[in-house]
Parts: structure tokens; C-alpha cells; sequence
């Protein structure tokens, strides 16, 4: 091995180590939901940002707080509500008046100028509200009257939402949501899990977390995940997963032709790619496997698939044909090259 390459796995493991940590300090304040950290840590080590749904009650908002706590990074967290105003979140211009009688006009920066956002019950607010993170969750920049002002790095969106309560809602419109890299389910405890909570949370104790990473250190592990190498075997095989979500492609099984309406865009596919290389970090390895790409198809694919009337009858989810399609999608063949 060479030393660049011993250096790479050093860098790797030491990578790991840190995701080890940040594991730990998470759960002096949250019980089990294993997967749904995981896929946040592969978010935010790819620069993505997460849509999480689940009932009230499930700790959401904790776990995003908690893990702004544990990284030296800055955290906005934004209530969002039927009369809330685009300028409640990007910032708004002021009239200012110097010693001198001189006015002139000075941008006041929103909450979204943060790393990390938390839009807590996202579809609780209209479209036009909405749309005011689409510039800066794709750009990373918001435009005020003719100056752009970049938000500072690292910068992810951390959304919420009920999926059980309608009344007084706005669902995202599906732009909006394929900027999201996951759309992360967070269910409910296990028993012990249940039990541990209520055995923790009734003390009159709170947990100390200890900050794990800076954001200088988050933006160069961001570039060491997207250094993994990729193999044109995982890129085949992320492509054609893609492809079968749509109805109209020669390569979609019947059953998508018959019970989607639409399916993922390329960008599903980036993410694929980029959240395969995430895990794999994690885990300490120089290259991502199938099984990465597999791991996180649903959570990526999740709200790029819409369903039609015939599959709502027959009592089928997204999900249920995204994981149909992770068993039925074969693995590409393997070139053998003559000697």
C-alpha cells in the first residue's frame, strides 16, 4: 500500500472515530433511531439537506438541536406558521440614519444565515413562504433586491413535518422537494426504547454533550466523503435503479407502469451516489458498495416517486415498490476482459 493510500486510511478511520463520537454524545439525549442519525450524518457529510416526518412527540426538533450541539457550528431554528413572511426568513432592508442626517438603506440578515436550519413544521406555511429556501437550499445564496449574499459553509436545511395532519397545511410542491437528499421516516420506539425514554426523561437531569467537530472541520471531511472512489459497476447500478422508478422508460418492470405516475430525476441518482460514498466513510472504507446504494434508496427515493390511483387501492406505497424494486433490480454484469 502506498502512503498515499496509507494516509487516506488513516484519514478514513480517524473519520469513523469522529462519527463514533458524535453517535455517542447523541445519545446521552436520544434513544435508539439508529438509521434516521445515520442518514443525517450522510447529509450533512455531502452537504444535503433532510426532510423529517413523523407523528408530534417522536423528538425531532431534539435531535436536530442536540446535534447542532454537539458540532461548533451555528443553528437557527425557524417555527413555521400560516403568517409567516419570506423576509421573516431570508432578512429584510432598513432605513438607517447616520450622526449626520445621512440615510441609506442596511440589509439585516435572517435566520436562514446559519449552518445549520431547522424548519420546524415546514408545511405549516403557504408556498410563497416556502419558497424562499428554494434559492438558498440549491445556491447556497439569497438574493435581496439586486445583491446576493452567501450563506455561510457549511449551511444544511433540516425540515420537519407532520404526515398525519392536514387540516391548515401546505404540502411542499415537488421542486421544493427534490432538493431535499432524504426524506427520513421517524417512527415510533421499541419497547426497551420506550421504556429507557421514560426512565431518562422523567429525571430531573439534563445531559452535557461535548461539541465533536467544527464547521472548518465538517467542510474538509465534506471533501474527503466526495474523494471516495466510485466504480462505473455502482454507477450502472444507481442509473438503472433510477430509471426503473419511471413508467415511461423501456426499463421500468411492469408493476411501475402500471401503479406510478411519475418517478426520480437524475438527481436522485447524485444522490444515491453521494450518500453511498457517506456510509461508506463511515464506515471507514476507500470505496462504495452496492449495498451502500441500496441502504439508503428508500429514504432518497421516497418523495420522487408518486403513486397512482390503482396502486392507493390496492393499498401500495412508494415505498413499497421502491423496495420491490431494490429486490427485482439485478446488479450490472461484470465485464470480463480476454487476456
Amino acid at each position: 500500500m502506498s502512503t498515499k493510500q496509507r494516509s487516506l486510511g488513516d484519514v478514513l478511520q480517524e473519520f469513523s472515530h469522529h462519527r463514533k463520537l458524535m453517535q455517542e454524545e447523541l445519545a446521552k439525549v436520544i434513544v435508539g433511531q439508529h438509521d434516521v442519525i445515520e442518514q443525517v450524518f450522510a447529509a450533512i457529510f455531502t452537504r444535503g439537506h433532510c426532510l423529517l416526518e413523523g407523528v408530534p412527540g417522536l423528538a425531532k426538533t431534539l435531535m436536530v438541536s442536540t446535534i447542532a450541539r454537539i458540532l461548533d457550528v451555528g443553528f437557527n431554528r425557524i417555527q413555521f406558521t400560516p403568517d409567516l413572511m419570506p423576509s421573516d426568513i431570508t432578512g429584510t432592508m432598513v432605513l438607517d440614519e447616520d450622526d449626520h442626517g445621512k440615510r441609506e438603506f442596511r440589509f439585516v440578515e435572517g435566520p436562514v444565515f446559519t449552518n445549520i436550519l431547522l424548519a420546524d413544521e415546514i408545511n405549516r406555511t403557504p408556498p410563497k413562504t416556502q419558497a424562499a429556501l428554494l434559492q438558498a437550499m440549491q445556491e447556497r445564496e439569497v438574493t435581496i433586491g439586486r445583491t446576493t449574499y452567501p450563506l455561510p459553509e457549511p449551511f444544511f436545511v433540516i425540515a420537519t413535518q407532520n404526515p398525519i395532519e392536514q387540516e391548515g397545511t401546505y404540502p411542499l410542491p415537488e421542486a421544493q422537494l427534490d432538493r431535499f437528499m432524504f426524506n427520513i421516516t421517524v417512527g415510533y420506539p421499541s419497547v426497551e426504547e420506550e421504556e429507557q425514554i421514560l426512565t431518562t426523561t422523567t429525571r430531573n437531569e439534563s445531559a452535557e454533550v461535548n461539541k465533536v467537530l467544527s464547521a472548518k472541520a465538517i467542510v474538509n471531511l465534506q471533501r474527503l466523503v466526495n474523494s471516495v472512489a466510485v466504480t462505473p459497476y455502482i454507477i450502472k447500478y444507481a442509473a438503472a435503479l433510477v430509471r426503473a422508478t419511471r413508467p415511461a422508460d423501456p426499463t421500468a418492470p411492469e408493476f411501475v407502469k402500471e401503479l406510478v405516475d411519475w418517478g426520480a430525476g437524475p438527481r436522485a441518482g447524485q444522490f444515491l451516489i453521494s450518500g453511498g460514498k457517506a456510509i461508506a466513510a463511515m464506515d471507514g472504507r476507500f470505496s462504495i458498495s452496492i449495498d451502500d446504494v441500496r441502504k439508503i434508496a428508500v429514504p432518497v427515493l421516497r418523495h420522487r416517486v408518486s403513486t397512482n390511483f390503482q396502486a392507493q387501492a390496492e393499498g401500495l406505497s412508494n415505498v413499497d415498490l421502491i423496495e420491490r424494486l431494490i429486490r427485482e433490480i439485478p446488479e450490472p454484469a461484470i465485464e470480463k476482459f480476454e487476456k
